[in-house]
């Protein structure tokens, strides 16, 4: 280490929020370059190849072949899949010298499908997996979290090429199973969840999630079952028609002062209407706004939802995209005189044209509370189906714990989570865009199917930090970590020596070894660094080296014991071992 490019830190960095962030800055792995941007210093890259090592050695076992592609992309291709306006602001864009336009990359679907139209024929070339490890780019709004929410990270994307359906259900079962021994040997605790495809098309989708309270992702599982989703896939069942006969009618009520769901349900239980009214009788109306990608104008979208819920706007943004979605403000209402702000209901948005959706809990024969479209009135008794008819249905309210399993076997309960991994079965949007045909036995052209199977290898990193550490420091599971042991000369000249000297015979053995070698250094300091840098052995030789004694540590379980200096590498050796 007295060569070591390395300088711990004592102190958290400011903008830190999350543990992975101020432990791999603490720990002089990573280092910020600008808003969303890291250096890897040594020991961070040692541990960034360790875990891209594992991604190979799987990914090889199951048949594919690693190339690397250019990250700097012509604009044309994304243009001929329409990602180019699809992915909006978060794409970079550039021009070069000569004004023609580029972008970098942020996945690869479109350049893998065109080298494989290049090269490949026949029947006979396949199946074929592709994939690489390379930097991708993304240009997030708001950067955060250290490497976890980046503008340039690293990935590895493997495509899969196949004749038939059955091929690639094949070659997603083939990936599914390589991800699990990945993520188990990275020693992380996942689930493997169902997904949204979002961007990238496609129909079966499952993303890999590592279990984290500060994960950006919010997943569900059921109590009775081994269902597990992503929050922005679970599809809501929707309870059986009801017949609309003998309800009563709709009627009009003055209901001032109500724009909110909770004054509205105070003011009816108040009124002496017979009845208590709940806000899960209530029909709550939100309006956004929505425009395609590449398109000047906005449109107005209605969303119904019952009262007690609330719009998740990452579960509208998954259920509307490519489409942008924003809510309204003032000039939009101004604009549109028939929204009546905080009274709005499902007449005035289907009389003016407005798309309406509603929540798959709002069927046909439901009776509601909602806004009569004039301020300080509410209508009750609205019956869906016979009242009003939205045009469709949307499922974008908050998931609860205690919902209904979407699988009719227990209830939902929610978790936090840190997406890792994405396998989807793209089919063949990407072949019908560069017309990628192979002759079939028949001599008759056959359209190729695809898949896209995505691995976060700088996320992994943190990932793991976010799940292995203590108050001390980074505790790395030994696959990864930059080190099998960390090897401490606590004092001056011959604990020094004999650290170098056990050190040697560990790295003769085959062993990986970082040796504190460093004059000059208080003890205290040398052993902080050492638990901060999370190395899974330790090997101390310190005052006890007088009596042919060193010390041997195990960071996990933070175990110690005073070993003799001689059974000193036999004994680390085994350490590494167990």
């Amino acid at each position: 280490m007295s060569t070591l490019f390395l300088r711990t830190l004592r102190e958290d960095p400011a903008d830190a929020e999350v543990p992975s962030h101020k432990l791999l800055v603490r720990g002089g792995f990573v280092r910020r370059a600008a808003p969303g941007v890291y250096s890897w210093l040594p020991l961070g890259k040692l541990v960034l190849e360790n875990v891209s090592r594992v991604v190979r050695e799987e990914m090889d076992a199951i048949g594919a072949q690693e190339v690397l592609l250019p990250a700097l992309l012509p604009k044309e291709y994304y243009e001929a899949t329409g990602r180019w306006t699809e992915y909006g602001d978060t794409l970079f864009r550039l021009k070069d010298r000569k004004g023609a336009d580029y972008l970098l990359g942020p996945t690869h679907e479109e350049l893998f499908t065109l080298l494989v139209k290049g090269e490949y024929s026949s029947y006979k070339d396949f199946p074929v997996v592709l994939y690489q490890i390379q930097e991708k780019f993304r240009d997030e709004a708001r950067p955060r979290a250290g490497v976890l929410r980046g503008r340039e990270f690293h990935m590895k994307d493997s495509y899969s090429f196949d004749i038939d359906d059955e091929g690639l259900q094949a070659s997603y079962d083939a990936h599914r199973a390589a991800y699990i021994r990945i993520f188990d040997r990275l020693g992380l605790e996942y689930v493997v969840v169902s997904a949204t495809s979002g961007a990238m098309g496609g129909s079966a989708s499952e993303e890999f999630l590592a279990v984290a309270a500060t994960g950006e992702d919010t997943f569900v599982r059921s109590t009775g079952s081994d269902y597990a989703a992503n929050v922005e896939a679970v599809a809501t069942p929707a309870p059986p028609a009801l017949p609309v006969e003998g309800l009563p009618e709709a009627r009009v009520h003055h209901t001032p002062d109500t724009a909110t769901i909770r004054t509205l349900v105070d003011f009816l239980n108040a009124a002496g209407l017979g009845r208590d009214f709940s806000e899960a009788d209530t029909l709550k109306n939100l309006l956004v706004k929505t425009r395609e990608p590449g398109a000047k104008d906005w449109e107005l979208l209605g969303i119904g939802v019952p009262g007690d819920r609330e719009v998740d706007l990452k579960r509208l943004e998954a259920a509307l995209e490519p489409a942008e979605v924003a809510l309204l403000d003032e000039a939009d209402f101004a604009a549109n005189p028939f929204l009546a702000k905080g009274y709005i209901g499902p007449r005035a948005l289907i009389d003016n044209k407005v798309r309406y959706l509603v929540d798959p809990r709002v069927v046909t024969g439901t009776s509601w509370v909602t806004g009569a479209d004039e301020t300080d009135h509410h209508v009750l008794d609205l019956v869906a189906g016979r009242d009003f008819t939205p045009d469709g249905t949307i499922d974008v309210a908050e998931v609860r714990d205690g919902d209904p399993s979407p699988d009719g076997r227990g209830t939902l309960y929610t978790a936090r989570g840190i997406e890792i991994g994405h396998i989807f079965q793209l089919g063949r949007k990407y072949t019908d865009a560069f017309g990628v045909d192979a002759l079939g036995p028949d001599g008759k052209p056959k359209r190729v199917t695809m898949g896209s199977y995505g691995i976060g290898v700088s996320r992994a990193v943190a990932s793991i930090v976010e799940q292995s550490h203590d108050d001390k420091g980074i505790v790395w599971p030994r696959e990864v970590a930059p080190a099998d042991v960390h090897v401490v000369g606590t004092g001056k000249g011959e604990q020094i020596e004999e650290a170098l000297r056990i050190a040697g015979e560990l790295r003769a053995r085959g062993l990986r070894v970082l040796v504190d070698d460093r004059k000059g250094v208080s003890p205290g300091v040398k052993f902080t660094d050492a638990e901060l840098l999370g190395i899974p052995t330790a090997v101390i030789v310190g005052r006890g080296l007088k009596d042919g004694l060193v010390e041997l540590r195990d960071r996990a379980t933070g175990e110690r014991e005073e070993i003799a200096l001689a059974d000193a590498v036999d004994r680390a050796e085994a350490a590494c071992k167990a």
